[in-house]
């Protein structure tokens, strides 16, 4: 809506400062570190938008603010027990990846305003080819990080992981959002088997 006039850009800056404002109590009344970890990954989602968004580190913000989700998530429950490690490792592989899926459609649109990101940089073809590498990875994290072999609910997500992951970039001449759609479905295994076994737990 901002984009076309219908949003003026004064009430988009009210409305993310009034927001901003009301983050910082509300995510400290998760806890003191939870807080702070999810407040860092806010500050890494400004300074995308303000800055690093245009240059060769506009995975950075991805990275950090997915990787502080499961980390927040875990210190805010009972306990405020840490997170595993492939927790936070898996997050920030499908905080790159969503980077790579989201801004694909746009590459050749945000280049003409400017725009040189990671992306822009790797270009159509490097961007599709990049792309399975994080999705597959996240969930391979998840799969084989706990400790013990992996079961059969591990495997299933690695055969659905696998096959969105590769038909979203290869569809995507077809299909615009067809890459994005690959990443949301590979999020939801992912999710899917974080839930199984706690972010927290084994």
């Amino acid at each position: 809506p901002a984009a076309d006039g219908t949003v003026a850009p004064g009430t988009v800056w009210a409305a993310a400062g009034m927001a901003l404002a009301l983050c910082v109590p509300l995510s400290l009344a998760c806890g003191i570190l939870a807080g702070t970890v999810h407040l860092a990954a806010v500050a890494a989602a400004w300074l995308y938008n303000l800055r690093l968004k245009a240059t060769a580190l506009s995975w950075l913000p991805y990275v950090t603010g997915f990787a502080a989700l499961p980390a927040a998530v875990a210190l805010s429950g009972p306990g405020g027990g840490w997170p595993r490690w492939w927790t936070v490792a898996a997050g920030a592989l499908l905080g790159f990846a969503a980077h790579l899926a989201d801004t694909l459609p746009d590459i050749a649109a945000d280049r003409a305003d400017g725009i040189r990101g990671l992306p822009h940089r790797l270009g159509d073809a490097g961007t599709r080819l990049l792309l399975p590498l994080p999705l597959l990875g996240a969930t391979a994290v998840l799969a084989f990080g706990p400790p013990g072999p992996v079961d059969a609910l591990g495997v299933a997500a690695l055969i659905l992981a696998g096959g969105a992951a590769l038909v979203g970039p290869a569809f995507g001449h077809r299909w615009r959002k067809a890459a994005l759609a690959g990443a949301v479905a590979v999020a939801a295994v992912d999710l899917a088997l974080l839930l199984a076994r706690g972010a927290t737990g084994s």
